[in-house]
């Protein structure tokens, strides 16, 4: 059986994880969530941009990952390259740090006693070269998160459509329009998981009617609403 536990990161509105899959296991499904994620993997140290859409990831054998998931956001800036050019994409830190800042990265997590520990202080490291997150950005993702329209996003954040719209790709990787609704997923989502009607979910979660809610959960989830629904 596949295990998988997390905790809250020393640094700001992140979340380190680990989990184990065994051998023959089957495919685990990650939602969008507007998050990047930092994945180390048996000698390999890799980037999870920002999806669109459900991402599917197999585990031919037994296999152990430590991660660390940023706040919608915030891995842009610690890494150095816009959220657009890696949406949908896992790539290796090779590919956008330097190859022996990589490697050298890679080997110390290899050998730490606590994988969890030592990934962490890496991100944390990131942090502290690039400096603190932008707090209007911050503040775009509260904002679409309690369910605010686009248009009193910008407006609250100082910012024009436009210049929303672009600097949305670049922290996102898409527009705030994808934000919201992936945003707005999520909390449908966990009242799902937690047996509420679909009916109601959808008028408390900013859908139309239940309808809206199933066609949303189709495009960003790739399944049916009774699929994500607590048994």
């Amino acid at each position: 059986m596949a295990e998988y536990r997390e905790r809250e990161s020393q640094l700001g509105r992140a979340v380190v994880w680990a989990r184990t899959m065994p051998a023959r296991s089957g495919p685990v499904t990650v939602f969008p969530d507007g998050c990047m994620d930092l994945i180390w993997t048996e000698g390999a140290l890799m980037v999870a941009g920002p999806d669109n859409r459900a991402f599917s990831a197999a585990a031919a054998r037994a296999r152990e990952y430590v991660g660390i998931r940023f706040a919608p956001g915030t891995a842009p800036t610690l890494l150095g390259i816009p959220a657009v050019e890696l949406l949908n994409q896992r790539v290796d830190l090779a590919e956008i740090a330097p190859s022996r800042t990589a490697r050298e990265l890679v080997d110390r997590i290899d050998n730490a006693p606590d994988r969890v520990a030592a990934l962490e202080a890496v991100a944390l490291r990131f942090a502290a070269d690039s400096g603190p997150a932008d707090p209007a950005l911050t503040a775009v993702v509260d904002s679409l998160a309690a369910g605010a329209t686009i248009a009193r996003t910008a407006a609250q954040t100082g910012m024009s459509a436009r210049m929303l719209h672009r600097r949305s790709l670049f922290a996102f990787g898409y527009g705030p329009k994808m934000l919201a609704r992936i945003l707005r997923f999520q909390r449908a989502l966990a009242a799902l998981r937690t047996g509420i009607p679909a009916a109601q979910i959808a008028a408390v979660t900013g859908y139309a009617d239940q309808a809206h809610l199933s066609r949303e959960v189709r495009d960003l989830a790739g399944c049916s609403v009774r699929t994500l629904q607590k048994p």
